[in-house]
């Protein structure tokens, strides 16, 4: 760890938080040390929430600018640059992450390793360079989904699995543990969060997970494993709309889908979106203002009508 650490803070909306939260893209002009935290200062009040961002050295005028750039809200604020003095910078800016217990799963940072319950399957995940720490809606309501899944009576069982836009892995992780004999599979864009995934895989001692840098599911290893019975996308409501004839096509018949990272304003888009490609709607996780949905595929397998155009694709970018 550097000596020197640094801290932005702006204020910033609801809003704005859970696009921060919801997006591990954050574009080139913040390093890929960063670490950004949303707090909400006023229970309850939307416009009342907090943007800590910590670096390990004195950001530049680009990078305060593109901090800046992901609060619109604060444009006439002042930014407030504290230098910190040597510590544990990473472990402070998590200090506010509490636990997760969902299910049968107790997340946790390092802060909190001496809290897990008896009989919990704990993952240590720390607050890093990729999204999926557990504690957004969309992750948490992904987690509780497959848990779900695992205690319905009779429980189900899946041999295949796929993790779109795998983020820290959790997810996929969490897969593994419920269906240990099936074949998991992470994928992501961006080749950070497959870093960051290998890492947490191997700090939680999880293995036998192949991960892959994909566009979608337009990798060769992903359309050779395919067709899957369980297919997890915790991404954004754009990229879900467009990818998915991509993701209907690599789903067997009567396959389980769980999507997530949509709001509940844009549930309707994205379920027509899946409709169109033989899925049908079995379940919705409301939180807050987030949605957790799962579909079936139809009953024969989904076949596209043309090659994919990644380029026709929405950007990876929250609408709110």
């Amino acid at each position: 760890m550097s000596a020197e650490s640094w801290k932005l803070t702006l204020p910033c909306t609801r809003a704005e938080a859970e696009a921060i939260d919801a997006s591990g893209d954050l574009g080139d002009a913040i390093p890929g040390d960063a670490v950004l935290m949303t707090t909400e200062e006023i229970e309850d009040d939307v416009e009342s929430w907090r943007l800590d961002a910590y670096f390990e050295h004195e950001p530049g005028a680009d990078t305060v600018a593109a901090v800046r750039a992901l609060v619109p809200s604060a444009a006439g604020a002042r930014i407030a640059v504290e230098r910190l003095a040597a510590a544990d910078w990473v472990t402070m800016s998590q200090a506010g992450l509490e636990p997760l217990s969902v299910g049968r799963f107790f997340v946790h940072t390092r802060a909190h390793a001496d809290a897990v319950p008896a009989g919990k399957r704990a993952f240590l995940i720390e607050a890093s360079r990729a999204f999926g720490t557990g504690h957004h809606e969309t992750t948490s309501g992904c987690l509780a989904m497959l848990d779900g899944l695992a205690d319905a009576a009779p429980g189900e069982r899946f041999a295949n699995v796929i993790d779109i836009g795998t983020g820290t892995g959790l997810l996929a992780f969490a897969a593994a543990d419920l269906w240990p004999d099936a074949a998991v599979m992470g994928t992501d864009i961006d080749p950070v969060s497959i870093e960051v995934t290998q890492e947490n895989a191997d700090l939680n001692g999880v293995a036998g997970i192949d991960l892959v840098v994909a566009d979608g599911t337009l990798d060769d290893a992903i359309v050779a494993r395919a067709p899957y019975d369980l297919v997890i996308a915790n991404i954004l409501a754009g990229p879900l709309v467009s990818m998915a004839p991509e993701i209907a096509s690599i789903a067997d018949a009567g396959a389980t889908i769980v999507l997530a990272g949509l709001l509940e304003t844009q549930r309707a888009d994205v379920v027509a979106a899946y409709t169109a490609c033989g899925c049908s709607l079995d379940a919705v996780d409301r939180r807050g203002d987030w949605s957790v949905l799962r579909l079936r595929a139809g009953a024969t397998r989904f076949v596209a009508d043309g090659p994919f155009d990644p380029k026709g694709r929405d950007g990876w970018a929250l609408d709110i």
